[in-house]
């Protein structure tokens, strides 16, 4: 389903520190360049349409309209001159922006 980095997987354990009760919640929302975007935040309720993943001992919860986006999606985190961020690599995505967390799928 999702693919989580090592590097991923150590920055979310070091923000979720911080929330110890809290889960990973991942959503896709209209918006951004190219008209989706990924939305990460920590969230400590499960609704009643979402799905819950355990992926490398993080918990991760994504709602039903959101998954059907996220299938083999790669996360990753990575630090550079501009300072450190989470990459998010698609397969279903067929147009990105240069910021990398808005992309289009085909319909």
């Amino acid at each position: 389903m999702i693919n989580l980095s090592p590097a991923a997987v150590s920055e979310i354990g070091r923000l979720k520190s911080k929330q110890p009760n809290a889960l990973l919640r991942l959503a896709v929302k209209p918006g951004g360049c190219s008209g989706l975007f990924y939305d990460m935040s920590f969230d400590e309720t499960v609704k009643a349409d979402d799905r819950l993943f355990d992926l490398n001992g993080i918990q991760v919860v994504i709602d039903a309209e959101s998954l059907d986006y996220v299938n083999d999606l790669a996360l990753d985190y990575s630090e550079d001159l501009m300072g450190g961020g989470f990459r998010f690599h698609n397969p279903q995505a067929i147009a990105t922006c240069g910021c990398g967390n808005s992309f289009s799928v085909s319909q």
